[in-house]
C-alpha cells in the first residue's frame, strides 16, 4: 500500500505535486518521502505596531481607544529591500518552514467587525515573499494573557472594554503588571521589569476573568450578554470571523493555498481562566499559575483589589535559592476598580464600539460579584468552589474537553471553509495532552503543535549544571521531586529528550499524525547580558557560549530517536540588546541588528538611520531606548503599497548584500549561538528518519533512516519526468540533506585563524554520544538529479553564491553505509535501494568536516552554587508557563 494517497483525504481532489500528507506520523510529500519541517517563528516583533513596542507609554493607551493603529509592516518591510536579506539569511540556515504570527488586534483594532483589509493585503505581500523562497508556512493566531493591553498581546483594545473591564486600571488594582508602566504609570521604569515576571499576570485577575468569559461565558458568567449574545459568543465569534476573514484573503490571492500555506495554528498556548480553579481563596498549585515573583494576591484578594479595595499580599523575590517569600505588601488601587464606569456607556450603548449591553449586566460592579461569587461590602467569598463545577449541571469542570476542544472545533470549521486542505495544526494548553477529536474533523490534515521551553533557563537566565524532568513532574512521573533532579550536561540532555518523547507521544491521542513543537528556544540575556558586554567591563562581549550550550540541548532534544519537527522562538528583526525582542523584556531573537559586526563605513545616528541600513554591518547601537527605532522593520510603508503581484524595491539585491565579503560572512554575522540552532537536517528522506545524532563541537552528524518496501519514492508525482533508466541498486528520487554553510564551510570562506582547525578545538562542555562509524563506503558521486528545492524566485542575483549549486561550497567527510551520493551547495543528495519486499531495512551516513569543527571562540566557565541552593531555585521556577 502507497504511504502517500494519490487524493486528497478531505476534498477527494488529485494531490499536486506540491501537496504535503500527514501520514504514518510524519509530514510526506507527493512522492512518499519523508519530510521534516525545521524553521523559525516569524516574529516575535508582530504582537506589536511597528515603533510600539511594549515599553512605550506615549500614545499607548490612544492608540487602543482610537482603534487606529496598523500593524503594516510586521514581521518584515516590504519596500526597502531588508525583507530579501532576512529571508535569504533564514533560508540559507536551512529553515525550510515559518509560523507566521498574526494576531487578532492586526485584523481587527478599528472595532467589532470593521476588518483591516490593508493589513491582510500586505500579509498576502509578505506570504508571496515566503513562497518565493520556498518556505512552507503554518499561519499562527498568537495571544499571549489575552492583549497587550493586559500585559501580552493578541486580542483588539476593544474586547476588553466588551467585557465591562476599564484597562487603564490595571495597574493600579495590580489586574495585570503592563510594561510600559511598570512600576507605576507616573514613574514608569519599563528597563526594570523583572525577567519571567509578565507571566505572573496568568495569576491575575485580569486575565482569569478574561479568559474565563472567552471559554465558559455562558457556563460560569450567564448574565454577561452584549448584542443579543452571551459575552463568550461575542468574543469567539468575533475572533473566528477575523481569522476567516485573513483566511479568505489568503485563499483569494490565489496562489498560496498548500504550495505555500500549508495550515494553522489552533489559538496560542490558551488559558483556562478560572475554570477548574478549586478554592478562590487559595492559589491553584498548577502550572500557568505558580510563579511566584513580586506581589501574589491570591483570587479573593485579586477580585477585593478589582473593586478598589486596598489589600495587604504576599510579596515573593527570586534568589539563588529559588522562589523566597520576601514579606508582605500592601496594594491600595485608592478606589480605581477595573471594572468600567456605567457613565462610559450612556444608555446602556458604547458611544464608540456600538454594542449595547444587557440591563441585566451592571458596570462598574465586578461580574462575579454580580453572579454571587463573592460578597463586595464584606469582602467573603460566598462560593470558593463556584468554578470547579459547571453551573449548568454539577459535573466537574474538565476545562479542555468542556470548553477548549467545542471552541477548537468551531475555529477549525470555519478555516477549512476558507481553506479545504489546510493541515490543522491542534495546539492545546501547554503541556496538556489533547483531548480526542473526531476523525470527521480531522480528515487526514492533522498535526499536534505542542510548545517545549527549557523552563529553568528560562527562569533563571542562567546555563545551568543541573536540570529536572518537569514535564515529568506534571505528569506525574515521580513520586517525589527529588527524583526528577538531573545532574550534569549528559543527564540533562538525555532528560530533554526524554520530556519531547512525551510530547511526540500525545499525538497517538489524535491519531496517526505528526508532531511539531511550535516553540522551542532560549533567552540570550543571559548572566546579566554578559554577552553584551553589560558585565565585567566587556570582556564577554560576543561569548555566546552558554547560550549555544543551552539552546543545542534543547534541540539535540528534538533530535535523536524524536526525529521532531520544530519552529524556533524567534527571529525578531527589530531585536536590540536593551530591549530585547519589544516585548516584556523577553530576549530569545536567534539574530540581533545590535550583534551585526561593527565597521566605521557605516555608522549612523538615530536622525539619519535607515531600515536599509542596518543591513550593513557598520550599523551601530548605542544600547538605549533609541536604539529599537534602529531597526530592519521601522520604516513604515508609504501610504499607496506596492500591488499584490510586484514588491517594490528601493534598493536593488546586489547592493543590499555588497557589505559581506561571502556567504559564511552573512549567515554569521549577527547572529547568537549561530552553530546550535543551524543544525543539519534531512529535509526530504526515502523511508523514515528514525535516529538523529549532531555533535556541534567536532561538526559530526550522523543519521540513521530505515527503509521498507513501500517507501519506494514515485518521481513523477512531484511533476518530475521519469528516469531515463533504472538502477534496481537506488531509490530514482534521493534523500536530501541540509548541511551547513555554518559548520562544514571549505577554506576559502574562512579567515586564516578559522583555517587552524582541530576536532580538540571543540567545546568540552559539550556532551554528545560519540558516532560510531560501523561499515561505511561511498560509491561514485552523481549530479544528475536536481532535486525539487524551489528556485529563489525572488532573489534574481546572488551576489553571495548564497544558492550556489557548486560541490566545493562545503567540506565535507562522508561516509554511507550503502548507495552513493553528491553535493549541491548545501545540500547533500544522497541515493540508496529500497528492498523490493521482506523486511526494512537501516542505512546510516555519517559526516565530518575535512581537517575538524571551525574554530570559535572558548567557552566561558560559570560561577558555581552549591547543589542545594540550585535545586532549591529550581523546584521553585521548573513548573511555570513557558
Amino acid at each position: 500500500m502507497p504511504r502517500v494517497p494519490s487524493t486528497s483525504p478531505t476534498t477527494g481532489a488529485p494531490t499536486p505535486a506540491h501537496f504535503i500528507h500527514t501520514t504514518d506520523a510524519n509530514f510526506v510529500d507527493n512522492a512518499g518521502r519523508t519530510v521534516l519541517l525545521r524553521g523559525i517563528n516569524l516574529s516575535g516583533a508582530d504582537k506589536a505596531p511597528v515603533g510600539a513596542q511594549s515599553q512605550e507609554l506615549e500614545g499607548f493607551w490612544e492608540a487602543g481607544e482610537s482603534g487606529e493603529e496598523s500593524f503594516i509592516g510586521r514581521p518584515l518591510n516590504l519596500e526597502d529591500g531588508s525583507a530579501d536579506v532576512h529571508l535569504s539569511r533564514l533560508r540559507g540556515w536551512g529553515f525550510n518552514a515559518l509560523r507566521y504570527v498574526v494576531t487578532w488586534e492586526a485584523l481587527e483594532h478599528a472595532g467589532p467587525g470593521k476588518y483591516d483589509y490593508d493589513f491582510m493585503d500586505y500579509t498576502i505581500r509578505v506570504l508571496r515573499k515566503c513562497k518565493g523562497y520556498g518556505f512552507r508556512i503554518y499561519m499562527d493566531p498568537h495571544q499571549d494573557i489575552w492583549s497587550r493591553f493586559s500585559g501580552g498581546s493578541g486580542a483588539p483594545y476593544w474586547t476588553i472594554l466588551a467585557c465591562g473591564i476599564n484597562p487603564r486600571n490595571f495597574t493600579a488594582t495590580q489586574a495585570a503588571i503592563v510594561h510600559s508602566e511598570y512600576p507605576t504609570p507616573d514613574e514608569p521604569k519599563p528597563v526594570e521589569l523583572p525577567a519571567m515576571i509578565w507571566s505572573t499576570n496568568y495569576g491575575r485577575l485580569a486575565s482569569q476573568t478574561l479568559f474565563t468569559l472567552f471559554f465558559a461565558g455562558r457556563e460560569f458568567a450567564p448574565k454577561c450578554v452584549i448584542d443579543g449574545q452571551n459575552i463568550q459568543d461575542y468574543l469567539q465569534s468575533h475572533y473566528i470571523a477575523a481569522f476567516g476573514a485573513l483566511a479568505d484573503r489568503i485563499r483569494d490571492a490565489g496562489d498560496l493555498l498548500d504550495e505555500c500555506v500549508i495550515g494553522w495554528d489552533s489559538m496560542n498556548e490558551p488559558y483556562e481562566g478560572f475554570c477548574g480553579y478549586p478554592d478562590l481563596n487559595t492559589v491553584p498549585e498548577k502550572q500557568g499559575s505558580t510563579l511566584k515573583k513580586g506581589s501574589f494576591p491570591t483570587p479573593a484578594q485579586s477580585l477585593r483589589l478589582g473593586m478598589g479595595e486596598a489589600q495587604t499580599v504576599d510579596n515573593w523575590k527570586f534568589t539563588s535559592m529559588g522562589p523566597k517569600r520576601d514579606g508582605t505588601v500592601t496594594i491600595d488601587p485608592q478606589g480605581a476598580k477595573m471594572w468600567a464606569d456605567p457613565e462610559s456607556e450612556p444608555g446602556g450603548v458604547h458611544p464608540k464600539w456600538g454594542w449595547r449591553r444587557d440591563p441585566g449586566w451592571k458596570l462598574g460592579m465586578c461580574i462575579w460579584a454580580q453572579h454571587q461569587v463573592w460578597d463586595v461590602e464584606s469582602g467573603a467569598v460566598l462560593a470558593p468552589d463556584y468554578f470547579r463545577y459547571r453551573p449548568s449541571d454539577g459535573g466537574e469542570v474538565h476545562f479542555i474537553d468542556d470548553f477548549w476542544r467545542p471552541h477548537w472545533y468551531a475555529f477549525a470549521q470555519r478555516i477549512r471553509q476558507s481553506h479545504p486542505e489546510a493541515i490543522l495544526f491542534v495546539a492545546p494548553p501547554v503541556f496538556v495532552p489533547p483531548p480526542e477529536i473526531r476523525e470527521d474533523m480531522l480528515k487526514g490534515r492533522c498535526c499536534l503543535s505542542t510548545h517545549y521551553y527549557d523552563g529553568l533557563t528560562l527562569v533563571t537566565r542562567h546555563w545551568n549544571w543541573f536540570n529536572a524532568d518537569a514535564l515529568g513532574l506534571i505528569r506525574g512521573k515521580y513520586s517525589s521531586p527529588v527524583q526528577a533532579v538531573k545532574v550534569g550536561e549528559r543527564a540533562i540532555r538525555k532528560s530533554l529528550q526524554e520530556q519531547l518523547g512525551y510530547l511526540k507521544a500525545d499525538a497517538t491521542i489524535l491519531g496517526d499524525y505528526p508532531t511539531i513543537i511550535g516553540e522551542i528556544g532560549i533567552p540570550y540575556d543571559m548572566d546579566g547580558k554578559a554577552a553584551y558586554g553589560y558585565t565585567d567591563g566587556g570582556k564577554h562581549k560576543g561569548d555566546f557560549s552558554n547560550q549555544q550550550k543551552a539552546l543545542d540541548a534543547s534541540l539535540n532534544a528534538a533530535d535523536g530517536p524524536n526525529v521532531l519537527n520544530y519552529t524556533i522562538w524567534n527571529y525578531c528583526p527589530d531585536n536590540s540588546h536593551m530591549w530585547g525582542d519589544g516585548w516584556n523584556m523577553e530576549d530569545l531573537s536567534v539574530w540581533s541588528p545590535d550583534d551585526l559586526k561593527p565597521t566605521s563605513r557605516y555608522r549612523m545616528n538615530v536622525s539619519d538611520a535607515s531600515s536599509a541600513g542596518l543591513l550593513k554591518k557598520g550599523a551601530t547601537s548605542t544600547s538605549s531606548a533609541a536604539a529599537s527605532s534602529l531597526s530592519l522593520a521601522t520604516i513604515a510603508p508609504p501610504e499607496s503599497p506596492a500591488d499584490d503581484i510586484t514588491v517594490v524595491q528601493t534598493r536593488p539585491i546586489s547592493h543590499m548584500f555588497s557589505d559581506w565579503a561571502n556567504a559564511y560572512d552573512f549567515l554569521t554575522d549577527g547572529t547568537r549561538a549561530v552553530k546550535a540552532f543551524c543544525r543539519p537536517f534531512p529535509q526530504a528522506v526515502v523511508g523514515i528518519p528514525i535516529d538523529i545524532q549532531f555533535d556541534i563541537a567536532k561538526a559530526e552528524y550522523k543519521l540513521t533512516v530505515r527503509v521498507r518496501p513501500e517507501d519506494t519514492p514515485q518521481k513523477e508525482r512531484l511533476g518530475l519526468a521519469p528516469s531515463a533508466s533504472s538502477d534496481p541498486d537506488e531509490a530514482e528520487l534521493p534523500t536530501e540533506l541540509y548541511v551547513p554553510l555554518v559548520h562544514y564551510a571549505s577554506d576559502k570562506y574562512l579567515s586564516d585563524p578559522q583555517r587552524e582547525q582541530s576536532v580538540l578545538d571543540g567545546d568540552p562542555g559539550i556532551v554528545t554520544p560519540s558516532i560510531a562509524d560501523g561499515s561505511l563506503r561511498k560509491k561514485s558521486t552523481d549530479s544528475s538529479f536536481s532535486g525539487v528545492t524551489r528556485a529563489f524566485a525572488t532573489t534574481t542575483e546572488d551576489p553571495l553564491d548564497l544558492w550556489s549549486k557548486d560541490s566545493d561550497v562545503l567540506s565535507l567527510d562522508v561516509k554511507v553505509s550503502a548507495g552513493r551520493w553528491t553535493v549541491e551547495g548545501q545540500t547533500l543528495k544522497w541515493w540508496y535501494p529500497v528492498p523490493s519486499s521482506g523486511p526494512a531495512r537501516e542505512y546510516t551516513i555519517v559526516v565530518r568536516r575535512k581537517g575538524g569543527a571551525i574554530k570559535v571562540s572558548g567557552a566561558v566557565t560559570g560561577t558555581s552554587t552549591s547543589l542545594c541552593d540550585r535545586l532549591l531555585s529550581y523546584f521553585g521556577a521548573c513548573c511555570t508557563i513557558m
